[in-house]
């Protein structure tokens, strides 16, 4: 991939450990006023190692290692403050609810927050470009339509990114293309290593050849929507063909995959099902309280193989007004209380703690007719939460959206065409941090 985010994961990785430990010193050496000796810090550092693995898990949850927060300078320090408060509560019961190690360093523990806040802030705002990890390589973009000019303008708007196309080229007037003028003297000229090109379109083939000559001159060719797919995390819904779906869809049976992911939903619905029956008393009182209607409210969905399901959560809306919310209902929507019934769901296999969120069968013969291919998220369970609600910033809610509907669809078909334990466990962390920051999902 031209935009290497994952090289710069590796570099940031690196750096925030230096940074871990460097505090460490740093943090001893003001508690006690002078340089610690090697058998303190071999004390300190010994159970702060076991931390340091539970604060970088803690900033992969935070997203400090994704293409799209590590270099997002004006979110820096909230998410890194944050972050590493989270990481010292984290320490302040490690060291309490363990006392192995004979330490519990709560003046330690305040002085490296401080320390910790400042040195990963620096290393994050400067260390990469001190380093050389953001050199910009200057690049060609031969491709058409919107798409393009959603990747050239991202790309050469955001600094995060190793490419700035200093040239864009719409393969519709290829045919009057002076390849000489246009491509071969600014890849010389203006030093250019990289041509991102579309080569789905056939419009492009008549210079094939000549790109072909460039390989000998050292330039990389990369696909514009393999960029595109990287960078946006959703598929470019005009390369979505039947051609696309053969090479890049399968309903095959994964064994490893489709046992382990429903072990997953098993396991950890059968758990939270069993805990949030605590719950359950309450809901049943506030709800009853409120306008003595039923408890549970249960709603028709599409689910795999466009079967009917129903899923289940606790009622929110008024009985005698359909159209109001309940006094209750604003708070378990809020806190997604009202969606603890769905876990008895996964646990039946209807739905998935992960997949394309299941629509409702009027809204998806409308979208059927609209928009193509839209069928093709049935293939695969539906789920709680999902890729699409994740990323896409303007989700459609309960009113028919055709063009917000299409982006949405972008997104689930990257998850059903990158769909891995891997992804799934992104998922499910990413989930769990938007609900307790109650930003939703």
């Amino acid at each position: 991939m031209i935009i290497s985010s994952r090289r710069e994961a590796v570099l940031l990785f690196a750096g925030d450990t230096l940074c871990f430990i460097v505090s460490l010193w740093f943090a001893l050496f003001m508690r006690f006023g002078s340089m610690p000796s090697v058998s303190l810090f071999v004390d300190h550092v010994v159970p702060f190692f076991l931390l340091f693995v539970v604060w970088v898990f803690v900033f992969f949850v935070a997203g400090l290692y994704e293409k799209h927060t590590m270099m997002l300078k004006s979110r820096l320090p909230t998410i890194i403050f944050n972050t590493q408060v989270t990481n010292s509560l984290l320490a302040v019961m490690f060291f309490y609810l363990i006392p192995y190690f004979g330490i519990t360093p709560k003046t330690i523990l305040f002085i490296y927050l401080a320390i910790s806040f400042v040195s990963l802030l620096t290393w994050r705002m400067y260390g990469p470009e001190l380093l050389g990890v953001k050199k910009k390589e200057q690049a060609i973009l031969i491709g058409s339509g919107e798409e393009m000019k959603e990747l050239r303008d991202e790309v050469n708007s955001n600094s995060r990114y190793d490419l700035f196309f200093s040239s864009c080229i719409d393969v519709e007037a290829v045919n009057s293309l002076d390849f000489q003028e246009e491509i071969l003297k600014k890849v010389y000229s203006e030093n250019i290593h990289v041509i991102a090109v579309d080569l789905k379109n056939e419009k492009i083939e008549p210079i094939l050849p000549n790109l072909y000559n460039l390989i000998f001159s050292k330039v990389r060719f990369v696909d514009m929507y393999k960029i595109y797919e990287d960078i946006f995390d959703r598929v470019p819904l005009s390369l979505v063909k039947y051609n696309w779906f053969l090479e890049n869809i399968s309903v095959s049976t994964r064994i490893t995959f489709d046992f382990i992911k429903r072990l997953f939903d098993i396991v950890v619905a059968g758990v939270l099902g069993v805990l949030s029956l605590a719950v359950y008393p309450f809901v049943f009182i506030a709800i009853k309280l409120d306008d003595f209607g039923p408890i549970f409210f249960a709603q028709e969905r599409i689910g795999k193989n466009n079967k009917i399901i129903k899923i289940y959560k606790f009622r929110s809306m008024s009985v005698n007004e359909k159209e109001k919310i309940t006094r209750i209902g604003p708070f378990l929507r809020k806190s997604r209380i009202d969606e603890l019934p769905q876990l008895w769901n996964v646990l039946v296999g209807d739905i998935s703690l992960i997949g394309p969120r299941p629509e409702m069968p009027n809204l998806v013969k409308l979208y059927e007719k609209e928009i193509p291919y839209y069928n093709i998220r049935h293939l695969i369970t539906p789920g709680l939460s999902g890729w699409a609600q994740l990323y896409h910033k303007n989700p459609p809610k309960f009113d028919v959206g055709y063009d917000t509907t299409k982006t949405k669809l972008s997104y689930d078909l990257y998850y059903i065409k990158n769909r891995s334990i891997m992804l799934d466990f992104k998922i499910a962390l990413k989930t769990v941090k938007a609900i307790l920051s109650r930003s939703g999902v």
